[in-house]
């Protein structure tokens, strides 16, 4: 064979280049690390921003004009139905009764003379001894008499009734709030005079927050396809707000915890009732009210406190689960590297969402399928990886309450001062008895409720 310069550079070049494909196959793999998708049940809890409210808010206001002679609770207690609150001075309205009385006694009076004077005249005309025209304004006579009395009595019960305003009392049980007028003042049906307090019910209590419309839409999207269980599945209505209340702590399909502002879960579950008929334009979230219990009428949960509400009670259906670090999110959405044969890597296209620090799968992957977990902005596809499998198990999340705030002191003891307490603060007239619930009237309290 005969060789020339040519033949000799073509050689070498083969030779270098035969050295360069060795050396690629044969570098070394990265290390990763890296986990197995699975699959399993898992509990979707929903948390919002949400605030307390008592479920009765009660005006109380005057029926009848009047001194205001004695406020009779202690402002910011607790108070049964049925407690009297105040004392309007009640001397004119027993006046009144008792003229009404006399009016009655007048009109049964007046009952009696005609009601003879027409027995008479009713013989008289049988004998023919007097004319029609006489009988029968005896007969009207009687009649009229009887309709007063029926006025009469009308009158004595409008007196009694005003008498029974004068005595102020709590229409139902809950927090009695600071006096709108103070003792002595005249007090006027009518106008900002009439109003005394107010009482709010704080059991139960309400708690107001909103979910967005894109996870209603999601929850009962997945509902309806199967993806979701929500309690009972042979139930078809599960999604209409009254399939969310339930009666007791045994028969939960879907029930709220509430986490107060110390992290701490209010020992309470509550029940759903009420779900807006249309989603706010404005913030694209549907309002929504849940009941919770407040047997025992602590004030761990007060009206008007922000709070953390946590829906319980949804679950994923073999959800297919990663981990927040096995998924690379950019403006296209998420990629996942699978770990293919000899550890190649295989650029996957995800659709997820974030749901308790773990990512729920959709389209993408599927159990059993090994994927990179973490760094993974410095991989690219086709690159072969050396995987040290992680375990990846998920663990549920706590869905036992946790007991409240109990220190021995704080709400503890405001609440022993606020019980122990003997009206140190009520108000009377100088002059008037303390005793002013002693009357006999019974009242029937006018209430505004907001």
């Amino acid at each position: 064979m005969k060789w020339s310069w040519k033949t000799g550079v073509l050689v070498v070049a083969v030779i270098l280049t035969g050295c360069q494909k060795h050396r690629a196959v044969t570098a070394p793999a990265v290390t990763v690390n890296a986990i197995e998708v699975i699959q399993q049940d898992y509990p979707w809890m929903m948390e919002y921003p949400g605030q307390a409210a008592g479920s009765l808010d009660v005006q109380i206001r005057a029926q009848v004009g009047g001194i205001l002679q004695a406020r009779l609770y202690n402002e910011g207690e607790f108070v049964a139905a049925g407690k009297q609150l105040f004392q309007i001075d009640d001397k004119e309205y027993k006046v009144a009764l008792e003229k009404a009385r006399g009016t009655l006694s007048q009109a049964r009076a007046e009952v009696k003379r005609t009601q003879r004077a027409y027995q008479r005249m009713k013989t008289l005309r049988a004998q023919n001894a007097v004319s029609q025209q006489d009988y029968d304004n005896a007969l009207s006579a009687y009649e009229t008499a009887r309709a007063d009395v029926q006025v009469a009595e009308a009158g004595v019960s409008d007196a009694q009734i005003n008498l029974g305003y004068t005595r102020v009392t709590a229409p139902i049980s809950g927090i009695a709030g600071p006096e709108q007028q103070t003792v002595g003042s005249l007090i006027s049906v009518e106008g900002d005079s009439g109003l005394l307090t107010t009482l709010v019910q704080i059991d139960p209590l309400y708690v107001n927050f909103s979910m967005p419309g894109s996870q209603f839409e999601r929850l009962t999207q997945g509902y309806r396809d199967g993806t979701i269980a929500m309690g009972d599945d042979a139930n078809p209505d599960m999604l209409k707000p009254e399939a969310y209340r339930v009666t007791s702590a045994t028969q939960v399909p879907i029930y709220v915890e509430v986490i107060l502002a110390n992290g701490k879960i209010y020992p309470q579950r509550g029940k759903l009732v009420f779900f807006d008929s249309s989603e706010n334009t404005q913030t694209s979230s549907i309002a929504i009210k849940a009941e919770i219990p407040n047997p025992s009428r602590t004030r761990e949960l007060i009206p008007g406190q922000f709070v953390r509400v946590r829906l319980v009670g949804a679950v994923f259906k073999r959800a297919v689960l990663v981990p927040s670090s096995a998924l690379l999110s950019s403006a296209n959405g998420f990629t996942a590297y699978v770990i293919g044969e000899e550890g190649r890597l295989e650029a996957r296209a995800v659709e997820a969402h974030l749901q308790n620090n773990m990512y729920m799968v959709s389209s993408g992957l599927k159990a059993g399928e090994r994927v990179v977990s973490g760094g993974l902005s410095k991989l690219r596809p086709g690159q072969v990886v050396s995987p040290h499998l992680q375990p990846f198990e998920v663990e549920l999340p706590a869905q036992t309450p946790e007991a409240g705030l109990d220190n021995g002191r704080g709400m503890a003891a405001l609440e022993q001062t606020i019980e122990e307490a003997e009206m140190p603060d009520a108000q009377v007239l100088p002059g008037v008895s303390a005793a002013v619930s002693s009357g006999t009237a019974v009242s029937s309290s006018p209430v505004t409720v907001r």
